[in-house]
């Protein structure tokens, strides 16, 4: 599961990046993939529309994705939560159960922890409010990240 602030721009990015990448290598019966939003602004919207430009323009179809808020219940869907930056890490965190439940809980990790072409980056910027140039670079730390994510995924599936 990937997650930002809203759900509308970085992390439905990363879970139409990493869709297609699961795809292209026959793993998509094998991992499920969702993103989620730490607030509730956005509940039911698509990605923002300039997301879905610049992510159409590198051939990734992000119109079918619809936000939603992330619940503490994920921890138990998902065996990562993937962050895009410090505040949705701290967030995240915020809401993971304080008793261990005897279900597998979900590892919390960073996008930055799989940033190779990127690495030394802190964090995936949130594009939202700046211009064309913001979501290209979101665009290209997150394919950069999902890349080698899959590489770690495919040794444990």
């Amino acid at each position: 599961m990937f997650v930002c602030l809203g759900n509308i721009c970085r992390s439905p990015a990363a879970e139409g990046i990493m869709r297609a990448l699961v795809e292209e290598h026959g793993l998509d019966d094998e991992i499920y993939i969702d993103s989620a939003g730490i607030g509730s602004w956005h509940v039911g919207e698509q990605p923002d529309r300039r997301m879905r430009k610049h992510a159409a323009q590198r051939g990734y179809d992000l119109s079918p994705l619809r936000a939603r808020q992330f619940q503490s219940d994920d921890f138990e869907k998902f065996d990562w939560i993937v962050v895009m930056d410090e505040e949705n890490y701290q967030d995240v965190m915020r809401k993971a159960p304080s008793i261990p439940s005897h279900n597998k809980q979900a590892q919390v990790v960073r996008m930055k922890d799989f940033f190779n072409r990127f690495k030394g980056q802190d964090y995936v910027p949130d594009p939202y409010y700046g211009g064309s140039e913001g979501f290209e670079l979101a665009l290209d730390m997150i394919e950069d990240g999902c890349k080698e994510m899959l590489k770690s995924l495919q040794q444990e599936v």
